[in-house]
């Protein structure tokens, strides 16, 4: 017996299990595949790794007298040795190591919820083991690629985000269907390889964010020699002997050696025992903001599964709140769970940052324009040219980026932040901190920019702006 058992191992487990143990308690960390988790092996590390050498190489070429001491191309093979060493070749050995000595007992096989508190977990070799919690079992599962039901899809064997994060050569040519920030990266870090892309998007390019980033990543795609095909269905798939023909919704055709789904995700709840407990097999689990499933007082949803925010660092910043809340109500202790205290992800709703490591980068927190103005708030919307600060010319001669600053009116705190550009995810942090901390307006006026760095944006976003009275 446990005090809490985990069913899933990958970053987001880990830390429910950690941060339980630092409080004191037992627990078990059940996985079926390999520990450490999608991020680790198939998404975050493996994607950054494959985008960062070509990322490098157009920066270089960008700035003379770097620019003409690099004369050759990409070396795709060494970029993908370079990837395979960040998944430790796909062996989780040192992740087992660090679990070991963290205090969390891990079991292998797959875990299904078969009572209340109860978790019966099946190993490779079919040996069944019942393990049995006192206070908590938490699901931390993550979420699969979605399939979308296109004629002939399924039939074609396309990849995936783990097919395309994995390969171990880049082919000739590779089509993708998506738009969100998979089929974004990919389309880059494949371009960037030599491979000849072509991207279907059902609508624009990561319509989630301010639209001119979406704008900004198709012209950089096609700079790099992609097709970018905008508001395009995908009507039919067929893989031949030469590789993958689709045919879109206006009767065009695009063949390709591979093709790659990256239309979304689903969650991985069809088969951990959910309607055991009176669930429903293959949703999203919804919970409250100390990852609470609502009828459960044992039942906790973090990370992808609870579908908040589907982000690694997202997931363990629930994971600290769920893991600490966790241990405070196996002791009795009190439970800070008021917005911003310390057992609840309050961050989730309104001030999640994120990065799309295209090229150019987006580096985004909070709310876009379109979002504030339909979540009620009066909006004021500052934009500002990063390309004419000092610190962006003297990163590149021919900079281009663009900032947005979201403000909300009625309390003169921003909202949200998106940055555009080379390298922009290095000024997420000092957004993330104003938009958060709720940083008035007047009292960022005192937070000098040192010159000349790209950090120079927050002065002209807020001179732009004006200075409050």
């Amino acid at each position: 017996m446990y005090d809490l058992i985990v069913l899933g191992a990958g970053a987001v487990g880990e830390n429910v299990a950690d941060r339980a143990v630092q409080g004191g308690l037992t627990v078990a960390l059940v996985e079926h595949e390999l520990v450490g988790g999608e991020c680790s092996y198939w998404a975050c590390m493996p994607s950054k790794a494959l985008l960062r050498s070509g990322a490098l190489l157009r920066a270089v070429q960008h700035v003379p007298g770097a620019a003409e001491a690099v004369t050759g191309k990409l070396d795709v093979q060494a970029v993908l040795a370079r990837r395979n060493s960040f998944t430790h070749d796909w062996s989780d050995d040192g992740q087992v190591e660090w679990v070991e000595g963290a205090g969390i007992s891990l079991v292998r096989g797959f875990g299904r919820l078969t009572g209340t508190k109860e978790v019966t977990v099946t190993a490779s070799d079919g040996s069944k083991t019942v393990l049995t919690a006192r206070h908590a079992v938490a699901i931390a599962t993550g979420s699969n690629a979605l399939i979308p039901d296109i004629d002939g899809l399924r039939a074609a064997k396309p990849w995936t985000s783990r097919e395309a994060t994995s390969a171990q050569q880049a082919p000739h040519s590779l089509a993708i269907i998506g738009g969100g920030v998979v089929a974004t990266e990919m389309a880059t870090a494949y371009a960037g390889f030599g491979t000849t892309v072509t991207l279907i998007s059902r609508g624009t390019l990561l319509s989630g964010l301010e639209p001119f980033a979406g704008e900004a990543v198709v012209k950089a795609l096609r700079d790099l020699g992609a097709t970018v095909l905008l508001n395009t269905e995908t009507k039919r798939v067929q893989r031949n002997e030469n590789g993958v023909v689709i045919e879109t919704g206006d009767g065009s055709v695009v063949t390709a050696t591979e093709l790659l789904v990256a239309t979304g995700r689903t969650p991985r709840t069809s088969d951990i025992g959910l309607e055991t407990i009176g669930l429903t097999p293959g949703k999203w689990l919804e919970v409250d903001d100390t990852m609470v499933v609502p009828g459960f007082d044992w039942l906790y949803a973090v990370g992808d599964v609870n579908h908040r925010a589907l982000l690694t660092h997202q997931g363990k910043y629930q994971a600290r709140a769920a893991g600490d809340v966790i241990a405070a109500r196996a002791k009795g202790a009190l439970v800070a769970d008021q917005p911003w205290g310390t057992h609840v992800a309050t961050a989730d709703h309104e001030s999640v940052p994120q990065v799309t490591f295209t090229d150019p980068e987006i580096a985004s927190v909070g709310l876009t324009a379109d979002a504030a103005k339909k979540a009620g708030y009066t909006i004021r919307v500052v934009d500002y040219d990063i390309g004419n600060i000092a610190g962006a010319s003297v990163h590149a001669d021919d900079y281009e980026g663009k900032a947005r600053m979201v403000v909300d009116e009625d309390r003169s705190v921003i909202l949200g932040v998106t940055f555009v550009g080379p390298d922009v995810s290095e000024l997420l942090q000092a957004a993330t901190f104003a938009v958060v901390g709720q940083v008035p307006i007047a009292r960022l006026w005192h937070a000098v920019p040192a010159y000349p760095t790209m950090n120079e944006i927050w002065l002209r976003l807020l001179e732009t702006y004006g200075r409050p009275a």
